[in-house]
């Protein structure tokens, strides 16, 4: 029954690889399991004294292979030197069907990286991911941080958050000097600096909307919480409170369609890699994205990177941010050595690896109540919208994606055809409405 379960399972959990901090969540129901054996964790195998115990982490991040290597194992080891940990990476666009099949077979590691959403909930749901209610440091975590590695009624949360990614607005400031523009911080305000960097010849908002995906994670997600006031509205869309056809959202999807104008000639071929090489060339003044791009953008831009978060509607509004949960690490329940992998993950919910993290990748911002400085002055400044701003999390990424048609993928489809001027903002909002009625029962 469980190699059934695991050969479906596989299916539905590479609908949800699309791109590590940019995509669309799963869109399918989680298999049934009791929850009793999503807690059970087979006894620990005792090491004699001074016997070192060799544990080992699953992931998707090979690219991290020398951040954990060189920094984050030795930090620990250094606390715990009766604990090994080896970091053993898998392929991203492989990562899912491999872990499938190693917990299906009884050789998977006894940490495993979780992805957000759907795809950890189901492996929790088939028993293969230990619950963590109990474990010291959870604490050090909020309810939004929580949000991605906790079942749908919140009683039980089965990955440690280590990081999430902060939308907002990259720009050029040697261009934005030379015209004498500053960080708008209204609605009113973006569009004054999107029409004078027109008025100059210059081209204002670098986006396509070839790919779509861009459209809603970088546009829609991006400027939305400020309408629908960031958790207040999404946890109303779960509860049926809340829909799609409201004022809020008719105005978001109006934005999109007034970005249009200030966008590259022939934006709708314009696909993602061509938008970052616009940007980087120095061929655009303002780039609607997120922290993942700081890496490149710093190696790659030839001029002096700015950044400016979301704009709010109105002068002395509330403003929200996109803060996004992207990465956690769980407990394998079948791991034969319980108590270090939670010896490990208690570690991982700390302070020290919350600076330890970030620092090593910057733009990936820690999970946990951490007041965390770090080195990287554009990182620093985005972690410090949370002092200034509230966060949420992409709209459609938990529960409201499990269903057909799937709202992550709707979102994309609906958000570029705005911005294309095939659909109205209001006709965006009824499609999208629809969609989620079709399946959906609060």
């Amino acid at each position: 029954m469980q190699k059934r379960l695991f050969g479906l399972l596989s299916v539905l959990v590479l609908a949800s690889l699309v791109l590590a901090a940019c995509g669309g969540s799963a869109a399918t129901e989680a298999p049934a399991a009791t929850e009793a054996a999503a807690t059970e964790a087979p006894a620990a195998t005792e090491a004699p004294a001074g016997e070192v115990v060799t544990i080992t982490i699953e992931s998707w991040r090979n690219d991290d292979l020398a951040i954990w290597t060189d920094t984050i194992i030795p930090a620990f080891e250094a606390q715990y030197p009766n604990i090994h940990v080896v970091f053993a990476p898998t392929a991203p666009a492989e990562y899912n069907g491999v872990l499938n099949t190693k917990l299906e077979g009884g050789t998977a590691g006894d940490l495993i990286t979780c992805r957000p959403f759907d795809a950890s909930l189901k492996l929790y749901q088939a028993g293969y991911l230990a619950s963590l209610n109990d474990l010291p440091g959870m604490e050090n975590f909020g309810d939004v941080a929580k949000s991605a590695w906790i079942t749908d009624d919140g009683s039980d949360v089965f990955c440690v958050p280590m990081a999430s990614v902060i939308h907002g607005f990259f720009y050029n400031k040697d261009i934005f000097d030379k015209y004498g523009l500053q960080e708008p911080t209204t609605r009113e305000e973006f569009f004054a600096v999107l029409q004078t960097l027109k008025d100059n010849g210059e081209t204002p908002l670098v986006m396509g909307s070839s790919d779509q995906w861009e459209a809603a994670t970088m546009g829609f997600q991006n400027i939305g919480p400020n309408y629908w006031n960031g958790e207040e509205g999404r946890l109303a869309l779960i509860d049926g409170s809340g829909k799609y056809t409201d004022e809020a959202y008719v105005k978001t999807w109006q934005d999109l369609a007034d970005w249009a104008p200030f966008m590259p000639e022939g934006f709708e071929a314009v696909k993602y890699p061509d938008s970052q090489s616009l940007f980087t060339l120095g061929k655009g003044a303002i780039y609607p994205t997120g922290s993942w791009e700081i890496g490149l953008f710093e190696k790659d831009a030839a001029f002096n990177l700015g950044i400016f978060p979301p704009y709010v509607e109105n002068a002395g509004d509330t403003c929200y941010i996109s803060d996004h949960t992207d990465i956690a690490i769980g407990m394998n329940a079948a791991t034969a050595h319980p108590e270090e992998a939670q010896t490990f993950l208690s570690w991982v919910a700390s302070d020290e690896f919350a600076a330890l993290y970030a620092n090593a990748l910057p733009g990936f911002f820690p999970l946990s109540n951490a007041q965390v400085t770090l080195d990287d002055p554009i990182a620093n400044e985005f972690l410090g919208w949370r002092q200034t701003c509230e966060s949420t999390i992409r709209n459609s990424y938990q529960i409201l994606s499990r269903g057909e048609p799937n709202l992550e993928n709707e979102l994309w489809r609906v958000s570029a055809a705005v911005i294309n001027g095939t659909l109205t903002p209001v006709q965006a909002s009824e499609e999208i409405q629809a969609g989620l009625d079709n399946w959906y029962t609060p």
